[in-house]
């Protein structure tokens, strides 16, 4: 089956504090997300989607895009490689951007960018998250089963280990019955504590470490791009529009759709850990977690060949 995975990586890493998508962190200069594709391939996946911002395209075709593109899938065939661009041009006609706006509109504007070139079941994720070599294996078999509309799969973390103990952080927590997701609640200002406790600042209240999380790994068929276009429209066309620093985020629409009776989502477990960097403080202990990685084999001295 062909099956391509969509890496969003336009975002502007404020809080990392630079463009950690394309931050050297393994033991060879590796970049994140080279882990994802590297994981991917290997789990059968044969196309690689970047959704970047239009300035990056040289500096990510030079440090992943140039060399995946001389490199076979699992299949044998050579392994498709496409850009999406996420910027204002993308935003539909009936839409003026408000002057005082600057940032991206989120992750449901990012994935609508890659409609043009994403025809195939897709797996979407993070560029500047590790998600585990069995997430991929999980999500690749899940996309086999889909049907052509109305079912997709995320891949759920713990909150306890999806937190920094470095700043706050945001999260989709889960509420999931047998094996399905029923809702997420987008979850702001996620503290966690030295003991191992976490509160939500926001609502100034404990969380359960146990909990379900979405760290946005999605697997969606091609016919979710309908939808999130009539959902972006309405995003626009309402509140977010006119706020100049809302986002229309992937998991508050999934959340929507399941309300909806739109959408039915299987929340699908990986045996890996997920480690990310959302801090500049986070950067040791990924590449540290990283180096354990390839001492204990589970990836080559070099990804890159």
């Amino acid at each position: 089956m062909k099956a391509s995975l969509v890496i969003m990586a336009a975002g502007l890493g404020s809080r990392y504090g630079g463009s950690k998508q394309v931050d050297g962190i393994g033991p060879n200069g590796e970049i994140l997300m080279e882990y994802s594709i590297y994981d991917a391939l290997r789990a059968g996946f044969g196309k690689v989607v970047f959704i970047i911002k239009p300035e990056m395209e040289e500096l990510v075709r030079r440090l992943c895009g140039d060399y995946l593109e001389r490199r076979t899938a699992g299949d044998g065939s050579p392994v498709e490689v496409a850009y999406a661009f996420q910027d204002f041009s993308s935003l539909p006609s009936f839409y003026t951007v408000p002057p005082e706006r600057t940032k991206p509109f989120g992750t449901v504007h990012a994935l609508l960018c890659a409609a043009d070139v994403v025809r195939e079941p897709c797996c979407v994720i993070n560029a500047d998250d590790y998600y585990g070599i069995d997430a991929y294996r999980t999500m690749y078999e899940e996309l086999t089963r889909l049907p052509a509309a109305g079912r997709a799969a995320m891949v759920g973390y713990l909150l306890k280990n999806t937190a920094s103990l470095h700043g706050t952080v945001s999260r989709g927590i889960c509420a999931v019955e047998g094996g399905e997701l029923r809702s997420v609640k987008e979850t702001k200002r996620i503290q966690l504590y030295p003991d191992g406790t976490l509160r939500d600042l926001a609502a100034d209240r404990p969380l359960d470490p146990e909990s379900p999380v979405s760290m946005n790994y999605w697997g969606f068929m091609p016919s979710i791009f309908p939808v999130l276009e009539s959902y972006f429209a309405r995003f626009l066309r309402g509140e977010g529009g006119r706020d100049p620093k809302s986002e229309c985020l992937l998991p508050i629409m999934v959340d929507d759709l399941l309300r909806a009776g739109e959408l039915e989502v299987s929340v699908l477990r990986s045996a890996d850990k997920w480690f990310g960097m959302t801090y500049r403080e986070d950067r040791e202990s990924v590449s540290e977690e990283l180096r354990k990685l390839h001492q204990a084999g589970a990836y080559p001295e070099n990804l890159r060949e």
